[in-house]
């Protein structure tokens, strides 16, 4: 296997990707009650074509919500058919 199938991201539309953003935001407990919502984008340079906004009552969430969804989008890119 080359280091190229490696770093592919795995494709998925925005509903698998907002219920994979739900389950590991309720994983977290400081992120339970993090609201958010996430948006098809042009490719950027680094490669992403999906982006979210993240809502949060205290401000530690926000940090915590925002490491485990840069996790998340440097595993997935939004399906062309969601796009």
């Amino acid at each position: 296997m080359s280091i190229e199938g490696l770093l592919d991201k795995t494709t998925a539309t925005l509903d698998e990707i907002r219920v994979r953003v739900g389950n590991a935001l309720q994983r977290h407990p400081m992120c339970r009650q993090v609201q958010f919502d996430i948006v098809s984008v042009p490719r950027t340079a680094r490669g992403g074509n999906w982006t979210i906004s993240l809502h949060a009552l205290e401000p530690a969430a926000v940090w915590e919500a925002s490491d485990i969804v840069a996790d998340i989008q440097a595993a997935y890119d939004l399906s062309s058919a969601s796009a």
